[in-house]
């Protein structure tokens, strides 16, 4: 995902990349970032953050939550905006980000899609009108390397569901199934997670009514839709002072 957030950086006439950050034992280290998508640019790989950050108006993260966290507190320290991809996020971190969102603008976003967004979009509208008489399922399907379940996407598409049908997907929700489970209740949400080679992301929602089935998802072939989401994110961060938002404030679906 780095790689792809570098490249796509470059590609775009509106962004300008002034660091790129690895961890300290990283093998890349000092190579020209570039260089690593076959753009050589003059900006080395370096691992000290709060250097690299101060440099930069806006962050794009995609690392794990103990990571995003350490440089959520650097960006705030130097003023600088964040766009914030992580997930598996626990309640605490959630709440640091949104403390973080009182003095710097943050976009944080399960999916940085523009299409995963739409989705959570039509979703919204489906739920509402497919509420009785049809059983909600999530099925999502990543990489074998992926290392939380379910993914961050699946559980914003259920809590989507869960909101616009009236449900609280804390309690509702069930993941996944084994042995004599009984008759299904239809006040449930059911999760399905796969994980094998190089899946980059699948997700479908099925509405399972009686003589028909509703499906509604979204399969990514690569990551470049999410670096593009991404920049796009921090374009909109641009000259805001404070603030947190997710991409469906970016794309102004509201």
């Amino acid at each position: 995902m780095g790689r792809m957030l570098i490249e796509a950086t470059l590609d775009d006439p509106e962004a300008t990349l002034v660091a790129a950050i690895d961890q300290p034992n990283s093998a890349v280290l000092g190579k020209d970032a570039g260089e690593l998508v076959g753009a050589p640019c003059g900006i080395p790989v370096r691992s000290d953050s709060d250097g690299a950050i101060a440099q930069a108006t806006c962050l794009i993260d995609f690392t794990r939550p103990e990571g995003t966290l350490e440089h959520l507190a650097i960006c705030r320290r130097h003023g600088v905006a964040i766009v914030i991809g992580t997930t598996g996020f626990d309640p605490q971190g959630k709440k640091a980000i949104a403390a973080a969102a009182q003095d710097i603008p943050i976009v944080f976003a399960p999916n940085m899609s523009v299409g995963v967004n739409v989705v959570f979009k039509l979703l919204d509208l489906a739920s509402r009108i497919l509420s009785e008489g049809y059983d909600i399922e999530i099925v999502e399907a990543h990489h074998r390397h992926k290392i939380d379940a379910p993914s961050g996407t699946a559980l914003r598409m259920g809590e989507v569901v869960a909101q616009a049908s009236g449900r609280d997907l804390g309690q509702c929700a069930v993941y996944g199934r084994q042995g004599v489970t009984g008759e299904r209740s239809p006040t449930t949400i059911g999760f399905s997670t796969i994980r094998g080679g190089d899946i980059v992301g699948d997700h479908q929602v099925m509405f399972c009514g009686l003589g028909e089935r509703v499906e509604i998802g979204h399969k990514a072939s690569s990551r470049l839709p999410y670096a593009l989401g991404s920049l796009r994110a921090a374009r909109f961060l641009a000259g805001r002072k404070s603030g947190l938002f997710d991409m469906q404030d970016v794309l102004g679906l509201r």
